[in-house]
């Protein structure tokens, strides 16, 4: 059969055992992290087979493309912006009454990079440290991106605070799709970049291009039931990939400075058609020690899951009509579970400044503290648990 690029994942003996176990022990996982490595190399399934009983390989894929999670709207907001507070994302999460701003805090953005010449992004004291994983430009050239770091950390444009955490001093923004897309072995070393530039949150709202790979099989004259199956095994290893690297994130936490994956849940779902349309949680969010979120939307009567929403997620943020940067300068208005993951990512930039102060950003406690935060109390009555998650988001307040 013809050779494939695979992602191998690469790490010290005992922690690639512990990996394989279900969590690397704490010594050799976590003294052991930077000699992790992420590399991609052209061979034939067989050949990927073969490669796993290397006692330092962790884990083996086949590269699927990538995409981003596309908002499902999107809606220019006039020059003359709402005012300061107004923004009902902010005001849900309780970001505008919380006494922290992630001061102190690094946070990571991997998505189509950045527009930094924004007005979002020229505040005093913030230094934006870029890097391009595609072939395309470094500078965003889409507007995702943009507009999801602008809810995670953006400053105040035309009197309107668009971020969750604007104190954050430093962002660390991974361009990982863009030009031809993006492949799972750009994502994992993006990862693996950010980790080791120190970023205590990771935010991803993108997903993994299954119906693309099918297609580039089919493309390269593999039969349809065989290019089927073969991109189930891909999606199958993508998602054991992901978890082992996640895996090895955590456990680096247990003694140096913890970092925190936050992905989209995917925009799938097509609830208004019934109950047979809701999709489950894609890769990589899907992955166990990745904090998926779900997308929620206003009602008169509550807050409600967003109708194209996918089910299964850990914890939910606003995602519907959601105020941020747009590329170019100015601000939009989107919709998508991409919307929602950087407010959870804020969030979590508040809980890590939080803890920080309180010398307790160790081991667990962060991840927990977060999923904790989740209320349903601003919901409609008669949700489904398995939509939100633990529910809304909730940032650190002040003490009573």
């Amino acid at each position: 059969m013809t050779a494939r690029n695979y992602v191998i994942l690469h790490g010290p003996d005992q922690a690639v055992e512990g990996m394989r176990r279900g969590g690397p022990r704490v010594g050799a996982g976590a003294a052991s992290a930077a000699a992790l490595t992420v590399e991609t190399d052209r061979m034939a399934p067989a050949a990927a087979r073969a490669i796993l009983q290397n006692k330092r390989v962790a884990a083996v894929a086949p590269v699927l493309p990538m995409k981003l999670i596309a908002p499902v709207g999107e809606r220019n907001v006039p020059a003359a912006a709402p005012q300061a507070g107004t923004l009902w994302g902010l005001d849900a999460v309780g970001a505008l009454t919380s006494p922290f701003d992630g001061s102190g805090i690094v946070v990571a953005v991997l998505d189509t990079g950045i527009d930094p010449t924004h007005e979002a992004f020229q505040r005093h004291g913030l230094e934006l440290e870029r890097r391009n994983f595609t072939d395309a430009g470094p500078d965003d050239d889409n507007g995702h991106g943009t507009h999801c770091a602008g809810t995670i950390f953006g400053g105040t444009v035309s009197g309107t605070r668009i971020g969750v955490a604007p104190g954050v001093s430093r962002a660390m923004i991974g361009k990982v799709l863009g030009g031809n897309g993006g492949g799972s072995d750009q994502i994992a070393q993006a990862i693996l970049w950010a980790v080791d530039g120190g970023a205590h949150v990771i935010s991803m709202s993108l997903g993994i291009d299954f119906p693309g790979y099918v297609k580039q099989l089919l493309n390269d004259d593999v039969p349809a039931e065989v290019a089927t199956s073969l991109a189930l095994e891909g999606y199958r290893a993508n998602i054991l990939f992901f978890e082992r690297l996640a895996s090895f994130v955590s456990a680096r936490g247990l003694l140096a400075q913890p970092s925190l994956l936050v992905a989209a849940a995917g925009n799938e779902s097509r609830r208004a058609q019934g109950a047979e349309f809701e999709i489950g949680v894609s890769p990589p969010a899907v992955s166990d020690g990745i904090i998926s979120v779900a997308a929620l939307g206003q009602t008169p009567a509550g807050l409600v899951v967003a109708p194209f929403s996918n089910t299964g997620a850990r914890i939910s943020g606003p995602g519907v009509d959601i105020v941020s940067a747009r590329r170019g300068g100015g601000l939009v208005s989107m919709d998508g579970t991409s919307m929602a993951t950087p407010h959870v990512a804020g969030v979590a930039a508040l809980w890590a400044q939080k803890l920080m102060h309180e010398n307790r950003l160790v081991g667990n406690e962060w991840a927990d503290r977060l999923m904790a935060s989740g209320a349903s109390s601003a919901l409609k009555a008669g949700f489904d648990p398995t939509d939100i998650g633990t529910g809304l988001v909730r940032a650190p307040q002040p003490s009573p």
